[in-house]
C-alpha cells in the first residue's frame, strides 16, 4: 500500500497535496511525508551530526508541518518552507543535546558523515575542505549542490538577500577552487 499511495504522490504537486491536506485528506499528508522525509532527515543530520537526534527533528518538522492544517498556504518551494523549521528545530536538539551532556561541538565544526559519502581519498578531502569553510559559505554550498535549490530559493530559506547568497556562494567556491586537494573539481 505504502508503494502504491507513494506512486500517487509523485503524480501530484505539492500545492496539489497541500490542497487535499487541507480539504482533509490524510492520504495526502502521508504523500507529502514520504516525498520529503529524507530530504528532512539528511538536513537534520548537516546541523546535527547525529543520525538519531536528525530522525527526531524529522519527526517534530512534521508534527510542526501537521499543525499548520487546515489552512496552510504555501507561497514558495516546499523545501525551502521546510528549510527553516527543520534547520531551528536542529539547533534547539543540538544545544539541548550539549545542555545534556556538557560537551559537543558546534553546528558546522565539522561536516556530518552522511554530508559526503565516505569513499576514496578525493571525498575525504573534500569533507575536509568543505569543514574548512566559515559554517554560513558551507550551509550555501550544500543547500545549492547537495539539496539543489536555486540562489533565490537559499536566500528565502535561510532570511538573507539574494546577494548575500550569492556573495557566500562565490566566496566559498573560490576558497574551494584555490585550495590543492579540490582544485581537480574546478579543471584549473
Amino acid at each position: 500500500m505504502r508503494d502504491q499511495t507513494a506512486l500517487q504522490g509523485r503524480e501530484r504537486s505539492d500545492l496539489e497535496l497541500i490542497d487535499a491536506i487541507n480539504g482533509g485528506d490524510d492520504g495526502a499528508f502521508e504523500m507529502l511525508y514520504w516525498r520529503y522525509r529524507d530530504w528532512v532527515v539528511g538536513l537534520a543530520l548537516r546541523f546535527t551530526g547525529d543520525s538519531d537526534t536528525a530522525l527526531d527533528v524529522m519527526q517534530e518538522t512534521f508534527l510542526y508541518l501537521l499543525r499548520k492544517f487546515p489552512g496552510f498556504r504555501l507561497t514558495c518551494q516546499f523545501k525551502t518552507f521546510l528549510y527553516t523549521p527543520v534547520r531551528n528545530l536542529s539547533i534547539a536538539a543540538r544545544e539541548k543535546a550539549k545542555r545534556c551532556q556538557g560537551t559537543g561541538d558546534e553546528i558546522g565544526d565539522s561536516v556530518p558523515d552522511a554530508a559526503v559519502p565516505p569513499g576514496d581519498e578525493s571525498v575525504e578531502e573534500l569533507r575536509q575542505v568543505l569543514a574548512g569553510l566559515p559554517e554560513e559559505q558551507r550551509e550555501v554550498i550544500l543547500l545549492r549542490f547537495v539539496d539543489d535549490l536555486s540562489l533565490a530559493e537559499i536566500a528565502e530559506a535561510m532570511e538573507i538577500p539574494l546577494g548575500t547568497v550569492k556573495s557566500r556562494l562565490h566566496n566559498a567556491l573560490e576558497t574551494l577552487r584555490n585550495d590543492g586537494r579540490t582544485r581537480e573539481f574546478f579543471g584549473k
